[in-house]
């Protein structure tokens, strides 16, 4: 195999000339039929038994070019990447000049390598410096909402029904008369105020008392899902047999102990606060990376080119469909859920995906300047971590040399960001002026100017009497 490595006319382009020995292709023809022989179907031949030479004269030898040739390329595309140290930042974008059994397969793959990254003063980095502060009320709002969740639903039956209280109801619904399907239940259980029933109909039902039986009288949403009901009017006829109200556990010691590991309510509240202030911090500090890391890619140059950004977007799709197939769905159907495209994702997202390669090049860049190296206990220390996580072995994972090398990527970037993080300038956040009516402002002044006016008309007028 010859291969010839030259650049194009556009940055950060190039191109690889092949020229793969005739026999080398033939090979890859004779292995292909070899996989699919069983399904050629041959007159004067059982099934699959027919030679290659015959099956070539009954269908062309061009029935196994294709295929020949990606079992070629994939031998020999990432041995010539590999053997000329290129950085392919792109998928090959391949031309064939000959292909023909018994000549040298030729062909060429241009593609786009890494962009050289012109740094900018990625030290002293100005960005507004972020805190959040936990507050008693923070501790208070977290204590009620634990509060809630231990409450118990207890019977009432000296009130009538207010907002809040879970109702335990019949009901039957008609339209025109009639009554429709669906429209009926007993015992059925309805929290006042969750906005579960069609609008309306949950207001009606404050006042009532158990035993009471009543008419409520309600309009089907124009845009209510089955069309025999949308938009029309419907009485429904309620009984109430139960009102339950929320019953709330005492903020004591004894609740602290039943919905914690401590002892009393001060430790427990105290415990809380130590939480907060930690998920604060750690916000905060996400918030500032997030900013210094947008600052050292503003202050670098790097030249994106349009094919790094389409791979960039066919990874931001697969992952997405990753993630959805965890939630048991597929990507078709959640874009026909929010009335998208693939298309449409890849247009409003070029921005992002664009942004996304410029940082992590701007990144890489600062990590080789800067001298940032990842030695093997850090290494050694996350592999433990996820085997711990996981309940996987370590060696297996030592094993698998993508996730070894994600790993290494990961700890790295993290080390550039504390960097860039640890020798920024971290200034108060700049208060925004009020902003004010334009018309306003214009009025104010006018009505000072006839102030002025009028003090000078004044002024003038003492002055003329004095005289007099």
């Amino acid at each position: 195999m010859q291969v010839k490595v030259e650049k194009t006319d556009k940055n950060n382009e190039m191109k690889l000339e092949f020229t793969v020995e005739a026999k080398t292709f033939t090979d890859a023809m004779q292995k292909i039929f070899n996989q699919n022989a069983k399904y050629f179907s041959i007159p004067g031949f059982r099934k699959g038994k027919a030679p290659m030479n015959i099956v070539e004269k009954y269908y062309g030898a061009e029935i196994f070019y294709e295929d020949a040739f990606n079992d070629v390329f994939s031998e020999v595309y990432p041995e010539a990447i590999k053997e000329n140290n290129l950085e392919v930042m792109t998928k090959p974008d391949v031309d064939i000049k000959q292909m023909e059994k018994g000549k040298d397969l030729e062909f060429t793959a241009t593609v786009g390598v890494k962009p050289e990254v012109k740094l900018g003063k990625y030290k002293g980095l100005e960005i507004e410096k972020v805190e959040y502060k936990v507050t008693d009320k923070d501790v208070e709002d977290e204590l009620k909402q634990v509060q809630e969740k231990n409450s118990r639903l207890v019977s009432v039956d000296n009130r009538a029904v207010k907002s809040g209280d879970t109702t335990v109801i019949d009901f039957e619904g008609f339209v025109d008369d009639k009554a429709f399907e669906g429209g009926k239940a007993e015992n059925h259980e309805l929290v006042i105020g969750s906005n579960t029933f069609i609008p309306g109909f949950e207001d009606q039902i404050i006042g009532m008392k158990i035993d009471e039986k009543k008419d409520i009288k309600v309009k089907f949403p124009e845009d209510y899902f089955s069309k025999d009901l949308a938009g029309k009017d419907a009485i429904f006829k309620v009984t109430l047999h139960e009102i339950k109200e929320k019953e709330l556990p005492k903020l004591d010691d004894e609740f602290a102990k039943d919905v914690s590991e401590f002892d009393t309510l001060e430790e427990y509240k105290a415990n809380i606060k130590f939480k907060k202030e930690e998920q604060a911090d750690e916000r905060a500090k996400t918030q500032m990376e997030e900013a210094v890391v947008n600052k050292a890619a503003e202050v670098s140059e790097v030249e994106i080119s349009d094919g790094m950004i389409e791979l960039e977007l066919d990874n931001m799709l697969q992952d997405m469909d990753r993630r959805l197939s965890y939630q048991g769905f597929k990507m078709e159907q959640y874009l026909k859920m929010i009335g998208k495209t693939t298309t449409d994702f890849r247009n409003e997202n070029r921005e992002v995906a664009k942004n996304s390669i410029k940082i992590r090049l701007v990144l890489e860049a600062i990590s080789k300047d800067a001298k940032i190296e990842v030695d093997e206990k850090e290494i050694n220390d996350k592999v433990a971590e996820l085997a711990k996580t996981y309940g996987r072995k370590e060696e297996d994972l030592k094993a698998n040399e993508e996730l070894m090398e994600n790993i290494k990527g990961t700890i790295e970037n993290d080390k550039v960001i504390k960097y860039l993080l640890d020798n920024a300038k971290k200034v108060a956040k700049k208060e925004e002026k009020p902003k004010t009516n334009k018309k306003e402002d214009d009025s104010k002044k006018d009505t000072k100017k006839e102030e002025k006016k009028t003090t000078k008309s004044e002024s003038s007028d003492k002055k003329s009497s004095s005289k007099k």
